[in-house]
């Protein structure tokens, strides 16, 4: 583990107000990466004096998904908060490496295949049509450069709150729809989000989710499977004005009600035609996405120190993802963190709040 120092202000960082997005690169360590090899993770500790302190995680999404992530997070807290007189041990009965379990999923011999050829195409697409140096490389795409206007936000829903929506569309809908916290969440911040960008009504909209395969492949894999165990859905067939209208909260709602209600054991064979949806994605479209799950129950680590003051996401500054955590309370509610264009945030954070006063 690396440890540096700042002289920010952590309550800032930890707050509920706007703050430039930039300032959370300090504090996310780099992977080291070359063309043959690359750390699984990276650690760094933050030290901000006489203030608190702050933990960077880094992790290959070739490796870990989230959920093993805060998987491995929590090993290590058990581990640090371990009696010294009498030292629990690592539960290794529960943890299951991929070479335990591959060959009893039923997967199509040429997925491999297919799924190599599409991230061929999209590194081809990176780099302007131009044949990759090294296809086989595990060095990370690069980022883009972020503009220093752009700025993050933390929406804190209560448990009363989300009751609040969900009955809300519980009136409005004329179908029964799967409202649970996630579909009620994840629709609400979809909805506003694409009101908050304004502009072309008619532009295409695209929105998905990573989803956890484990329960949903056959056989199922051990919830504490230690690895990546993650596919997506994805769905770009609606325009921006479906959702800025009156019914759009309802509207995003009910497809998401879908997407989810669809999930089976499939899931996991569809990133082929999720891959190769990218490349021809329509020009100025607006796509949404989720990192984080209220499921990983990431305010539960605590060093010896207390429940952490704030859980980041440094990734969703590339594009309009969303990150999503459970409340820090423990008291059912949902944290959203989003990262606009300053401009932007402060219409959201407006539509946000009139949301909830309806």
């Amino acid at each position: 583990m690396e440890v540096a120092e700042s002289n920010a202000d952590i309550s800032r960082l930890a707050g509920n107000k706007p703050f430039p997005t930039a300032e959370l690169h300090p504090l996310v360590p780099e992977l080291q990466v070359t063309d043959d090899s690359a750390s699984a993770v990276s650690f760094q500790a933050m030290l901000f004096p006489n203030q608190g302190f702050c933990v960077g995680v880094t992790a290959h999404h070739g490796v870990l998904d989230g959920k093993t992530a805060t998987m491995f997070l929590k090993l290590w807290e058990t581990h640090a908060n371990a009696n010294t007189t009498k030292r629990q041990t690592l539960p290794h009965h529960r943890i299951y490496f991929l070479f335990t379990i591959v060959r009893s999923l039923k997967i199509p011999n040429n997925i491999e295949a297919k799924i190599l050829n599409e991230w061929y195409s999209l590194l081809k697409m990176f780099s302007g049509g131009k044949e990759p140096d090294n296809p086989k490389s595990l060095k990370l795409l690069p980022s883009p450069e972020i503009s220093p206007d752009v700025v993050r936000f933390t929406l804190n829903l209560t448990r009363e709150d989300i009751q609040m929506l969900r009955e809300r569309l519980k009136r409005e809908s004329p179908k029964e729809l799967r409202l649970s916290t996630f579909v009620v969440t994840y629709s609400y911040a979809l909805t506003y989000l694409i009101r908050a960008r304004g502009g072309d009504p008619s532009r295409p909209i695209g929105y998905g989710f990573a989803v956890d395969c484990r329960s949903l492949l056959d056989p199922p894999v051990p919830s504490s499977y230690f690895g990546n165990c993650v596919s997506a859905t994805f769905k770009m067939e609606l325009t921006a004005e479906t959702f800025m209208g009156e019914e759009g909260f309802l509207a995003a709602a009910s497809d998401v009600s879908d997407l989810v209600e669809e999930l089976d054991g499939t899931v996991a064979l569809k990133l082929p035609d999720i891959l190769a949806s990218f490349p021809i994605l329509p020009p100025g479209s607006q796509v949404v996405s989720v990192a984080g799950s209220t499921r990983f129950g990431v305010y539960g680590l605590d060093f010896g120190w207390g429940r952490p003051e704030r859980i980041l996401v440094a990734s969703i500054e590339q594009g309009e993802a969303i990150s999503m955590a459970e409340g820090r309370d423990g008291n059912g509610g949902v944290e959203i963190g989003f990262s606009l264009k300053k401009h932007e945030m402060e219409a959201l954070i407006d539509l946000l709040n009139d949301g909830l006063k309806k």
